[in-house]
């Protein structure tokens, strides 16, 4: 409870100031209420019906600024790039730049997990916080925030290669080797607050790299990039023979 006295006790001003927008103060409460908090409260709403659309808004925003901005770059490298500025990383950085991990209601048992510190609660925060601007805000307000929050994150993508989605580059070099697309099989451990996944690729019936993380995405970008690797030398290999 001592999350939720923080967030009433200031009125969320000062998680506004560092966020520079003005919200209603129960939107944003809203935004910032986990599901582990809602379930100990008896069944109130979550932000993920924000989140939902805050990922949406997020993704349009992020688009037309990489679209506008690299007039030159194929749809391939805006796909990478996009991936790259609204993944679970830069929100989560984002996210502590204005410690909003502090802010956050938790459930106790998600609290005593180090919750505040997840990469997958910060991020899907982030993107509550966009839902609950644009709904204030417009689309216009939610572009202001948007580009202030992640402006860097969208300057730095068009210098990360490769690496900007590792599942899109897994795709790419599967089809450069004439193989099918890889899928991903997972399996997860752990309570529901403290969930790990497992994700394994799978190419041509072949089991290739796992990865792991705190939710199937994570998972799944670690093991594509270990994977990506393999099938790279694959590819090298072939290319050397002709």
């Amino acid at each position: 409870m001592a999350s939720e006295k923080k967030i009433k006790a200031q009125p969320a001003s000062e998680l506004l100031s560092k966020l520079g927008i003005h919200l209603d103060p129960e939107l944003l409460v809203l935004a910032v209420t986990h599901r582990s908090f809602a379930h100990e409260a008896g069944g109130i709403p979550t932000n993920e019906r924000l989140e939902f659309l805050g990922d949406a808004v997020l993704g349009l925003i992020s688009a037309e600024a990489l679209y506008r901005t690299h007039p030159d770059r194929p749809e391939g490298d805006l796909a990478r790039m996009r991936a790259a500025t609204v993944s679970q990383r830069p929100l989560a950085q984002a996210a502590r730049e204005v410690d909003l991990g502090q802010y956050i209601l938790l459930g106790k048992g998600e609290s005593r997990t180090g919750g505040a510190e997840k990469d997958s609660i910060l991020s899907d925060t982030v993107e509550a916080i966009i839902g609950a601007v644009y709904l204030t805000h417009g689309l216009e307000g939610a572009r202001d925030f948007v580009h202030q929050l992640l402006g860097d994150a969208m300057r730095r993508a068009a210098d990360l290669g490769v690496g900007l989605d590792w599942k899109t580059a897994l795709q790419e070099i599967c089809a450069r080797l004439g193989y099918p697309q890889p899928t991903y099989e997972y399996v997860s451990e752990g309570p529901d607050h403290a969930r790990v996944f497992t994700s394994t690729v799978v190419v041509n019936g072949k089991y290739y790299s796992s990865g792991t993380g705190t939710s199937k995405k994570l998972a799944e970008q670690q093991a594509a990039e270990a994977s990506y690797e393999l099938l790279k030398a694959e590819a090298d290999a072939m290319d050397a023979a002709e």
